[in-house]
């Protein structure tokens, strides 16, 4: 009996307990919950039982399912600063997060037209690209690609290999600072490759960015898409 004097169904008895645990902090963001075969177990339920309560709270947005994966706490949306400087180390350390950077390809080849016009160049001139998965505290938020001159920047492919961070990387190579100047914003769904590096499912919310940062000079030094699993990160823009 739930306070009025009514009849709690199991389900909702189930959804209460498993919602208590994530208040007490049994669970942390980003945690997996046991299989459903183990909270079966432990309620005593059947597993329709335990997949109605686990659907309703994903419905609250206090857990979200990954395909093949299992049922995972929802974790707070990462603040991502989109400024005139934009730092993925930076970001993530000031949001209290841990970062981190995957290699998913880095190679050099030629430029395609879109890449050549962003970055002020004759089409196939080479070109270095790196792509990747940034992570937050774990957690996959964003797969992105970043393209530069390889002939302003011969050694940038080895400076990015060894320091995972496109900052650092430039800096090696004599750039010490760069600045965004334009970024374009819109929504795209994932892929089923772009779900696969994100652990999302094929056609969950993407927030797609398109950048071009410059030198002191204002010539093109790197052209950057990147994808953003919408659900974990809140892009802020701002005008620094």
């Amino acid at each position: 009996m739930d306070e009025t004097g009514k009849q709690t169904t199991l389900w909702a008895s189930v959804r209460d307990a498993l919602e208590a645990d994530l208040a007490a902090g049994h669970y942390a963001p980003g945690d997996k919950l046991p299989s459903e075969a183990q909270l079966a177990a432990r309620f005593c339920a059947n597993r329709h039982t335990v997949r109605r309560a686990l659907a309703s709270l994903a419905e609250a947005g206090i857990v979200h399912a990954r395909r093949g994966a299992g049922v995972f706490v929802t974790a707070r949306p990462t603040r991502y600063r989109i400024g005139r400087r934009t730092r993925f180390h930076q970001n993530l350390h000031a949001a209290g997060m841990h970062p981190e950077k995957r290699h998913v390809r880095l190679e050099t080849r030629p430029s395609d037209m879109r890449e050549a016009q962003a970055l002020g160049l004759e089409p196939g001139a080479p070109v270095h690209v790196w792509e990747g998965v940034s992570v937050a505290d774990g957690t996959p938020i964003a797969l992105f690609r970043s393209v530069f001159c390889a002939t302003r920047f011969p050694e940038l492919k080895e400076a990015i290999a060894q320091t995972h961070s496109v900052t650092a990387a430039l800096a090696r190579c004599g750039l010490d600072d760069y600045t965004r100047r334009e970024t374009r914003l819109s929504v795209s769904i994932a892929d089923a490759i772009k779900a696969r590096h994100l652990m999302l499912d094929p056609g969950a919310p993407l927030l797609r960015s398109v950048g071009i940062n410059v030198d002191a000079q204002g010539r093109p030094v790197e052209y950057g898409r990147t994808w953003f699993a919408g659900a974990r990160v809140e892009l802020v823009v701002a005008d620094e």
